[in-house]
């Protein structure tokens, strides 16, 4: 593995130095980000922040949003089996409960478990592009985000399209995924599905998985703007060592469902945003798959939100308020009936100092109908260094309230604990950003210190795991990334990307005597991710990636993913990837042991 990075290092410096800008680097500086408060371009962020734009997204190696994002730095991605069957998020060392997943600014967080967390209707064909915030983003977002935020964004397009993709692989994986955009006068609208099943990579391990999504909206007028959305996933799998490897007959299924609507007002210095959304997730869960009356467990958890975003621009710079009004429930077999209320508001205010530096501070407070009322101040500053070299500081307070699962589930494996104190955190980083020409690179230290962290413990193998509060556990790491962006040019073999990005983070957190922690140990050490994309010929792309990862705990492991695209871009087009290319002994999360060297091979199909 090191001869590959070092090889790789020497490989790009010897190339032509002088090249022109690359127009993928023009259109990141230029995106708007879209956070629920004061929306600014990538290059005035004074944030870690990382954009996966649509074309990174299509050739990558990756089957599902979970695997593209674990080749982004800081991002701890434990997968149960492949294809999005279900992962956990993590970030900057942070739990899968400490990660919040957003689709356009909807927050999709779940009252029962953050193992729902992914439970998204969008298949990968019809993203846009998605954008990951790394750090404590609570004034932004308010809880969930307690270490980052991943924030999905779909486009509506005036012109109709549509992209069609289907593949056949290894362990009887057959999937088909299609993407439409069907503008009808000033009413843009995209519809998007997808169907991915297996047979399975070990015992038990079989899944189908299905997403719809429908999204339609309109400009009104100059000022007025409508937007709905409606999505439905349906995923079953055999869960052989998701939760516990005593009973490796354990089976889930689970159905989402999401509906929103949003209005956008702009005039002048004025900007108003207001939505309404709905989300209610209902899961069927077996310890035995054939047989239901030993042991099941029937969760349906809601959510209802309203929210309102408005900004003003004036000589003092960008103002910012807000107020969201969010009910949680949750009807269930196991945990019981309950239910939670929380009013946010929050203000902030951005502000340029000089032409090259800036401010942004704010507040979000929110009553929780348990704990009563939190804060989360933060601020960012940002100093433009020189055209190339930006430099970043900022600090803020995080917070998350306990899960249904946490508080009360019960079982033969865990069991919940209702006086649980909610998770806190203070974070502050350091960073630097510096782009020229098509290159890329970034530099960030973070330091968080977490009050109450919840964990689940147990003294021995044979007591249930049940969660409790640590009184304090300090995070400390180091991110460093490094992207160059080749410029074209008409030569046979042309290198496209090279990326090579390296994480370690430092956590107080060890091992109490006579005590087994579950997943605090679990978290990321050492993280090295590398990627390569050539260009062979006009229409051939050909992009590997490496992931070497080391846990606390955990042995490390190396994957090695490849894909080949053929006429990507073209009416037709062919592709195949290659997973765990070394045939890896590795598990990620739970005791699920992931796939050896696995094959799958499609088609794909364009229509502009």
């Amino acid at each position: 593995m090191l001869r590959l990075v070092a090889f790789s290092l020497i490989f790009v410096q010897i190339l032509e130095a002088k090249a022109q800008q690359d127009t993928t680097t023009q259109k990141l500086e230029e995106v708007l980000i879209q956070e629920n408060r004061i929306q600014l371009p990538f290059s005035k962020q004074n944030r870690s922040l990382v954009v996966l734009d649509r074309r990174q997204l299509e050739v990558s190696p990756a089957k599902s949003l979970n695997e593209a994002l674990s080749f982004v730095p800081g991002v701890d991605v434990r997968q149960r089996g492949v294809a999005g069957v279900q992962a956990d998020i993590g970030i900057r060392g942070g739990s899968f409960e400490q990660t919040l997943l957003l689709i356009n600014g909807i927050k999709l967080s779940d009252p029962q478990t953050g193992h729902h967390l992914m439970n998204i209707p969008i298949p990968l064909v019809g993203i846009d592009r998605v954008e990951v915030l790394k750090g404590p983003a609570s004034r932004i977002f308010g809880q969930n985000a307690f270490t980052g935020a991943v924030n999905v964004i779909t486009r509506l397009s005036s012109t109709p399209s549509l992209r069609v993709q289907s593949y056949l692989g290894d362990f009887g994986s057959k999937g088909i995924s299609a993407a439409a955009s069907l503008p009808i006068g000033n009413y843009r609208q995209q519809l998007s599905f997808s169907s991915d099943a297996s047979d399975g990579h070990w015992y038990n391990s079989d899944y189908r998985v299905r997403n719809l999504f429908y999204e339609g909206g309109a400009q009104l007028n100059s000022s007025h703007q409508i937007r709905g959305m409606v999505g439905y996933t349906d995923r079953t799998f055999g869960a052989n060592g998701f939760y516990t490897s005593t009973f490796p007959d354990q089976w889930e299924s689970i159905q989402t469902n999401l509906t929103a609507l949003s209005h956008t007002y702009k005039k002048g210095r004025v900007q108003l945003l207001s939505r309404a959304y709905w989300r209610e997730n209902e899961d069927e869960f077996r310890l035995r798959r054939s047989d239901p009356a030993f042991f099941q467990n029937n969760h349906t958890s809601t959510v209802t939100a309203l929210e309102t975003h408005g900004t003003y621009s004036s000589k003092l710079g960008v103002s910012g308020v807000g107020l969201e009004l969010r009910r949680e429930a949750i009807v269930s077999s196991n945990l019981g009936d309950h239910s939670r209320e929380l009013v946010g508001v929050f203000a902030e205010q951005f502000v340029s100092i000089g032409e090259k530096g800036e401010v942004r501070g704010g507040l979000y407070s929110t009553y929780y109908s348990e704990y009563g009322w939190k804060h989360f101040p933060g601020i960012e500053l940002g100093y433009q260094v020189s055209p190339a070299l930006r430099v970043f500081s900022g600090a803020g307070s995080s917070f998350r309230i306990p899960t249904y699962t946490d508080l009360y589930y019960r079982g033969p494996t865990n069991v919940g604990n209702p006086n649980l104190m909610p998770e806190e955190a203070f974070s502050v980083e350091l960073g630097a950003k510096w782009a020229k020409s098509n290159w890329r690179a970034e530099l960030v230290l973070f330091n968080r210190a977490s009050e109450n962290l919840i964990e689940w413990t147990r003294g021995t193998s044979r007591e249930p795991w049940k969660p409790q509060n640590f009184t304090s556990v300090n995070f400390q790491g180091v991110e460093s990334s490094l992207v160059y962006q080749f410029p074209s040019g008409n030569r046979p073999i042309t290198i496209k990307e090279f990326q090579l990005a390296y994480n370690y983070i430092h956590a107080s957190l060890e091992q109490v005597p006579g005590l087994e922690s579950r997943y605090a140990l679990t978290a990321l050490r050492h993280q090295l991710i590398s990627g390569l994309l050539v260009g062979l010929g006009k229409k051939v792309e050909w992009n590997t990636k490496l992931r070497y990862v080391e846990r606390i705990s955990m042995d490390p492991y190396l994957v090695i993913d490849t894909r080949v695209d053929y006429n990507r871009l073209g009416l037709l087009g062919i592709f195949g990837e290659l997973s765990n290319l070394g045939d890896a002994d590795y598990i990620e999360a739970g005791t699920v042991q992931m796939p050896g060297r696995w094959f799958r091979a499609g088609v794909t199909l364009n229509l502009n």
